[in-house]
This record gives C-alpha cells, sequence and structure tokens, in this order.
C-alpha cells in the first residue's frame, strides 16, 4: 500500500461517517478486511509513522488548547484524530499547529479531537483476517516528544506560540 492509497482510505470511510470518529473507525475496520493482510500491516505501519511524527510538543499545546487541556492520553487519541481528519489537515497542522484554528474551525471539544479508536483499526482488521495479532511494525518509538518542551499553563507562553487558536479557544 502507497501513501496516496492510505489517505484515500482514510478520507472515504471518513466521509462516509459524517465525521463521526466511531463510526469512522468501524467504517476502516470494514475496508482494511476486505483487503489482504499484507497490505493491512502496510496500512498499521503508514498510520503508526504519522502517529510517531505527530508526537511534537508544540502539537500537544495545540491539542491541550483545543482540548482544554491534553493528558498523555488525550494526546494519543487526538493525533489518531489527527490522522483521521486527512493528508491536508494533518500535514498542515504539523507545518504549524497553529494552522489548526483554520483547518478545523468549526472543532467542538465535546465530539472532535478524540479518536482512539482509529488506532486499533488495523489491529483489529488483521486480526479478523488471519486470527493473529498484528506483527510488530518496527517503527522507533521516541523517548519524548520532538522539540521544545512547552509550558502549558503559562498563559502568555501559549498566547504567544499559538496566537490564532488563543484568540478562539484560549484562557
Amino acid at each position: 500500500m502507497y501513501e496516496t492509497e492510505f489517505w484515500q482510505l482514510i478520507d472515504e470511510t471518513r466521509e462516509a461517517a459524517d465525521g463521526d470518529p466511531d463510526e469512522h473507525a468501524d467504517l476502516l475496520v470494514d475496508r482494511l478486511a476486505g483487503l489482504t493482510p499484507d497490505d493491512v500491516v502496510d496500512f498499521a505501519r503508514l498510520f503508526e509513522v504519522r502517529f510517531r511524527r505527530a508526537y511534537r510538543w508544540d502539537l500537544w499545546g495545540a491539542a491541550y488548547l483545543l482540548l482544554g487541556g491534553a493528558s498523555d492520553d488525550s494526546f494519543d487519541f487526538f493525533r489518531c484524530w489527527l490522522i483521521g481528519r486527512g493528508r491536508e489537515v494533518f500535514e498542515g497542522a504539523l507545518h504549524d499547529p497553529d494552522n489548526l484554528a483554520e483547518l478545523v474551525p468549526d472543532f467542538d471539544e465535546e465530539e472532535d479531537g478524540d479518536a482512539e479508536d482509529l488506532g486499533y483499526a488495523a489491529d483489529e482488521a488483521y486480526e479478523q483476517l488471519t486470527g493473529q495479532s498484528l506483527p510488530d511494525l518496527d517503527v522507533p518509538e521516541p523517548d519524548e516528544p520532538e522539540g521544545r518542551a512547552l509550558d502549558f499553563e503559562d498563559n502568555a507562553v501559549m498566547a504567544d506560540r499559538f496566537p490564532r487558536l488563543w484568540d478562539r479557544y484560549g484562557g
């Protein structure tokens, strides 16, 4: 599976789910279960690489503002949600997390920002296909988020780093 196919699966299933993260995950599992086990492993690896790429302090700060706080787990679920929003949103947020103010202008912290089940879609599909657990993907896991740590509780730091998000979601 190539990156283009990966994003196409993400987009098609999100659109079919009308943006609902739980339905999105269910539809993605169904679509993946129709592929070969090797394709599911490829999808899982592509997902995991993007999940790890998004493990950054600046993106965590943006999630903190959007969600009104972000623990380790909620930041993981946010990164799954971010991938689920598609390539344009994902890459735009990685380029500059403050872009999320325009990339997801209708963000609702009650309904958005948490797509934990998307992170397990490939695992579920692979198990359905083979009866076994997904093999190790050999994607290195960083010890710490990339970049310089931010003090999420310092309003001046957050307002300076994320001016557009701060205007919408800040203190």
